[in-house]
């Protein structure tokens, strides 16, 4: 099984953290990088092959991770010269993919089972498979729903139940044929334009541990949460 990990953005939201350290590579807790837990996970899940693509400090982490070996990985590299948006990457690598493999950004702290998705997306005939979350969102106003000018409907500080995107995919490489490698292309324009087409994704939905470090206060509960998550994110470690 093989895993492209997303490991190219500048990180702006979680400065300034990341003025001189990629992303991927803050620390959590007081001996691992976030990335390392990410390689750690997808070795223990028994992937073997994985590549990353870098851009903004890119050596650092090339230097970090090396050839993969220390966790049991063949880990190789492609290097985003300018911004291609979140799918943009793949498309200059497509050709050195296996027909179906796991995508996934490198700033995520989760204990999903990265193999069933790629399992479950193979299985599925699906172009893309996308691992969901639950969220609620309560609202702090009176929200109003108006007609002509006319208030129809209210309803007193509600909440919304929705479920995100994790920032994990199983792709198949077929799905990428007509993009032209090299321009930019968000993950939005790909499911967009496979929901034009009818050839809908596929959700794995999730409801265990996620977190995604975007943001100083992500970054500070990550820190907090780890020693006592450490054993589900880390097993046997």
């Amino acid at each position: 099984m093989h895993a492209v990990i997303l490991a190219g953005g500048k990180g702006v939201r979680l400065r300034p953290y990341t003025t001189a350290l990629p992303k991927p590579l803050v620390p959590i807790g007081d001996q691992h990088a976030i990335l390392e837990i990410v390689l750690r996970q997808l070795a223990s899940a028994g992937f073997t092959g994985c590549t990353i693509a870098i851009g903004h400090l890119g050596e650092i982490i090339r230097a970090y991770v090396g050839d993969g070996s220390q966790w049991g990985l063949s880990v190789d590299y492609s290097t985003e010269e300018s911004p291609l948006g979140t799918i943009g990457p793949l498309l200059t690598m497509r050709e050195r993919l296996p027909e179906h493999f796991l995508v996934m950004n490198g700033d995520i702290l989760t204990d999903l089972d990265y193999a069933d998705v790629l399992r479950r997306h193979t299985a599925s005939g699906a172009p893309l498979t996308i691992a969901t979350y639950a969220r609620k969102v309560h609202i702090d106003f009176g929200v109003l729903t108006t007609e002509a000018s006319r208030v129809v409907a209210f309803t007193e500080k509600p909440s919304m139940d929705y479920r995100v995107s994790m920032g994990v995919y199983g792709l198949s490489r077929s799905t990428l044929d007509d993009y032209t490698a090299g321009l930019p292309l968000g993950f939005d324009e790909l499911v967009l334009d496979l929901l034009r087409s009818g050839d809908c994704p596929h959700a794995y939905d999730f409801d265990g541990y996620w977190l995604d470090i975007g943001r100083p206060d992500d970054y500070d509960r990550a820190n907090a949460e780890f020693t006592s998550r450490k054993s589900l994110l880390l097993k046997g470690a």
